[in-house]
């Protein structure tokens, strides 16, 4: 059995790209994720063998809003609930810093809602629709 552990810390810049690009979703720059790593809530990142295959963030501005963010597994460390074991890192550590009434959100990939129903995430009505744009 593969050994990983969970480390709870940033990646690093370098980490963060490598794990976006390996694990399929859309690119960041260095320049803006050298921004955005300082200002992390909580993080997790999956270690094996010394290297990053595996991370999970909170972003927000901890009183009123949580952003689950940048959930990635490498594709062939997937499968082996690693996942899972972000967002319990990630699930323990909101339950222990939100308050009552604090507004927990994330974008998630298709096929993936089932496990973040395991957590509560719910699809909002489709007259209270979430909404976004990126800066081009």
């Amino acid at each position: 059995m593969l050994e990983y552990e969970i480390a709870i810390r940033n990646p690093t810049v370098t980490e963060y790209c490598a794990l976006r690009a390996g694990a399929g979703l859309s690119p960041r720059s260095e320049e803006i994720v050298r921004v955005a790593l300082p200002n992390t809530l909580f993080a997790v990142v999956v270690e094996y063998q010394g290297n990053a295959v595996g991370m999970g963030r909170v972003v927000g501005d901890g009183g009123t809003v949580f952003q689950v963010a940048d959930i990635a597994v490498l594709p062939e460390h997937q499968g082996r609930g690693l996942g899972k074991q972000i967002l319990d890192a990630i699930d323990a550590w909101l339950r222990q810093t939100a308050r009552p009434g604090a507004f927990v959100n994330l974008f998630a990939d298709r096929g993936v809602a089932p496990l973040y129903a395991r957590y509560g995430f719910q699809p909002r009505d489709t007259d209270e629709p979430g909404m976004c744009y990126v800066m081009e």
